[in-house]
């Protein structure tokens, strides 16, 4: 297979894979069903609409500044300005073609600040680790959280703990022998894997090589804490959804983050990932179908708005450099 037809089929299945997603949920919903949640949508209060996108706003001016502190050591300081507007252009670039705002980031950042593109995707790089650990911490804190209702659900559905406990072991015990064969193999894919684990390991010991150390770790929890806030505050658009706790919100928020990396965006899965965790806790599918759209929505409009409009604004502002 040729490297233009790969690239392509990166391009082309994850837009197809959402598109056939949101196919899917409206095919598997009834017309009354999707007439309570068009309703739903329609009369989601603005208010809470709003704060969730300025929250979001707000943590991409965070991850802004949070951006110089692994440019100063090289010695580097761009503009937060220009900062905040190659983010939200990468953002929006990444709904069309996945992890293309990464190289987009890194080209303007040395097109506008001078910074070698080599440099400026590694700190790019860094932040995806930090980013993936955050995650990873995330997805522990909501499972500890909600142990005894994943439990219960995972028994309504023939799983129990001896099966669940055995799943688990035969996965890790998988991980490990994988992981061994790695080591002792020379092919190509085990050196890509390899590289990829010791660029993970080179960007999270550089943390603490980093002059302004706390000032990143605040940044860091202020942006997922906003993550998390901002669609924490869009259940009040949902009245099934006031009642959860952030606990319960928590399970809902790791399926969104999961759906937003599988599609691009998370077109077509989002909606259906958020409603079937809130399901768990029960919530209708109409409530959980709304309330995923209703966050969707609200975020991909912040990112083709403001996206859209750094594109138009960032050469203006650098029009002599």
């Amino acid at each position: 297979m040729s490297k233009k037809l790969v690239k392509l089929l990166k391009t082309i299945l994850p837009i197809g894979l959402g598109l056939f997603l949101v196919w899917y949920s409206y095919a598997i919903t009834s017309e009354e069903d999707r007439k309570q949640i068009l309703k739903y949508i329609g009369e989601a209060n603005p208010v809470w609409v709003s704060l969730s996108i300025l929250i979001g706003i707000l943590s991409h001016i965070s991850r802004a500044v949070r951006w110089n502190y692994l440019l100063e050591p090289l010695g580097y300081r761009p503009r937060i300005t220009n900062n905040v507007l190659i983010i939200l252009m990468a953002y929006f670039t990444n709904l069309g073609i996945p992890r293309s705002g990464e190289v987009l980031r890194a080209t303007a950042l040395a097109s506008y600040e001078n910074v070698p593109f080599q440099k400026g995707f590694g700190t790019i790089v860094t932040e995806r680790v930090i980013d993936l650990l955050m995650l990873f911490l995330i997805i522990l804190i909501a499972l500890f959280s909600q142990t005894d209702i994943i439990m219960e659900y995972l028994r309504d559905h023939g799983l129990g703990m001896g099966t669940t406990l055995a799943i688990v072991g035969l996965g890790v015990a998988g991980m490990f022998i994988f992981l061994a064969f790695m080591r002792r193999s020379s092919s190509q894919f085990a050196v890509k894997l390899k590289d990829f684990v010791r660029g993970l390991l080179d960007g999270i010991l550089s943390i603490f090589k980093m002059e302004k150390k706390w000032p990143f770790v605040l940044h860091t929890l202020f942006i997922w804490g906003a993550y998390i806030l901002m669609f924490w505050v869009i259940k009040y658009t949902v009245a099934e959804t006031v009642s959860l706790s952030f606990g319960e919100l928590l399970v809902g928020f790791v399926a969104g983050a999961f759906a937003m990396s599988t599609t691009n965006g998370g077109i077509g899965l989002y909606p259906i990932a958020v409603s079937a965790s809130l399901g768990i806790f029960g919530v209708s599918s109409v409530g959980g179908d709304a309330f995923g759209w209703i966050m969707w929505i609200a975020q991909t409009l912040m990112i083709v708005v403001f996206g859209a409009i750094s594109f138009l604004i960032i050469p203006l502002l650098n029009r002599n450099r």
